[in-house]
C-alpha cells in the first residue's frame, strides 16, 4: 500500500484526483499506476484501469489471478467492474469513498472468490483525498 500511496502523491503532483494502485503477484510488482484521467482527457484512466492494463500486458494475458491489487481508495463501479472481468484474487483498499465506491452500488462486481480487505493506511489515503480536494477549494 505504500507503493500505491507513493503513485498517488505522484498523481497530486500532476494535479490529479490523487488515487494510486499498484498490482502484486507472487511478491513482484507487475505494474504501478496513478489516475490520468486529466492528463489523458480520459474519463476512464483510473489508477487501476491503467494498473490492470498495465499488469495485463506484463504477464501477456488478460486474467489476473493470483496477484493483488492495493489501490488507495476504494474503486468504483467501473473499476470495480474491470477488476472483476480481470478476476484479480485479492483486493486491498485504503479509504472507503462513500459517494461511488462499488460497496454501495455494485457490491457483486468482484470475482466470487475475490477477496476483499479494506481500511489499510486509511487515514493516511484519506487525508491525501483532503488535501487535495481543500487545495482546490
Amino acid at each position: 500500500m505504500r507503493k500505491a500511496l507513493q503513485e498517488a502523491e505522484m498523481a497530486m503532483a500532476e494535479g490529479e484526483i490523487p488515487i494510486g494502485a499498484v498490482i502484486v503477484c507472487k511478491d513482484r510488482i507487475l505494474a504501478r499506476a496513478h489516475n490520468l484521467t486529466e492528463t489523458l482527457h480520459d474519463v476512464t484512466a483510473h489508477a487501476e484501469m491503467q494498473a490492470i492494463t498495465s499488469a495485463a500486458d506484463m504477464l501477456g494475458g488478460k486474467y489476473l489471478q493470483d496477484c493483488t491489487l492495493y489501490v488507495t481508495v476504494e474503486p468504483c463501479i467501473m473499476c470495480a467492474g474491470a477488476i472483476g472481468w480481470a478476476q484479480i484474487s485479492r483486493i486491498v483498499y485504503g479509504a472507503p469513498d462513500v459517494k461511488r465506491g462499488y460497496s454501495e452500488y455494485a457490491p457483486k462486481a468482484f470475482h466470487p472468490r475475490a477477496e476483499v480487505i479494506g481500511g489499510v493506511l486509511e487515514e493516511e489515503c484519506k487525508k491525501l483525498m483532503q488535501d487535495f480536494f481543500k487545495s482546490k477549494r
